[in-house]
């Protein structure tokens, strides 16, 4: 069996050479669906050290980008062994970067964390209008819808958005997170969101929260 606490490690160290050996030579003993969970457990768990380091100012965003590419490699390693009913589903997310906004690196890392902790994640992309978040909300009747953005404007279009999923009377049903630089736990509440950040491991924790 593999040693869990050494694929945490790998993880924690962004050490990408270690962490996919591990995983190929896992996946090739043909595990049971349980023991592929323990496994996104211990990567849970690594992605959880490397948010607290970024928080501590050890890690920097350059490090928050490429730990979500190497979760999004491992999961995609992981996928035949998990097995499609995967028993790691703890909730869906409806995600965008919100209209006249292009930035995509902060959404990405979001959702990279946010499938590792077992959200099924429908990420809309980048530039995307209130009325799209409000149909793709009513398709597929998400927990949880997250906005990005960078830019100042962004903020205008968040709060237009969330006054579209009011119209729609959608807003009841789900929580909404809103992240990236210029927002504030004193505008999301402003705008009627529930929760504001700039850290994606941090969003995730709320998020998983709110699931819980």
């Amino acid at each position: 069996m593999i040693d869990l606490e050494a694929l945490t490690a790998a993880v924690g160290d962004l050490n990408e050479d270690e962490l996919l050996r591990m995983l190929n030579e896992f996946v090739a003993t043909n595990p049971s669906p349980e023991e592929a969970q323990a496994v996104v457990t211990a990567c849970q768990r690594g992605m959880a050290i490397v948010g607290d380091l970024f928080e501590n100012g050890e890690y920097f965003v350059g490090d928050l980008i490429f730990a979500g590419e190497l979760l999004t490699q491992s999961i995609d390693i992981l996928k035949p062994v998990i097995g499609s009913s995967n028993s790691t589903t703890i909730g869906k997310i409806v995600l965008g970067t919100v209209e006249g906004d292009l930035h995509d690196i902060g959404k990405n890392i979001f959702r990279s964390m946010a499938e590792a902790a077992g959200f099924i994640v429908y990420d809309l992309g980048i530039d995307v209008k209130p009325q799209a978040f409000v149909e793709k909300v009513q398709e597929v009747q998400p927990d949880i819808v997250g906005m990005s953005g960078v830019l100042t404007l962004a903020l205008e279009s968040m709060k237009n958005t969330v006054e579209a999923l009011k119209k729609a009377e959608l807003k009841k049903d789900v929580k909404i997170i809103i992240g990236g630089n210029p927002v504030t736990s004193d505008f999301a509440q402003m705008i009627g969101a529930d929760a504001a950040t700039n850290n994606a491991a941090e969003g995730v924790k709320i998020c998983q929260n709110w699931v819980n």
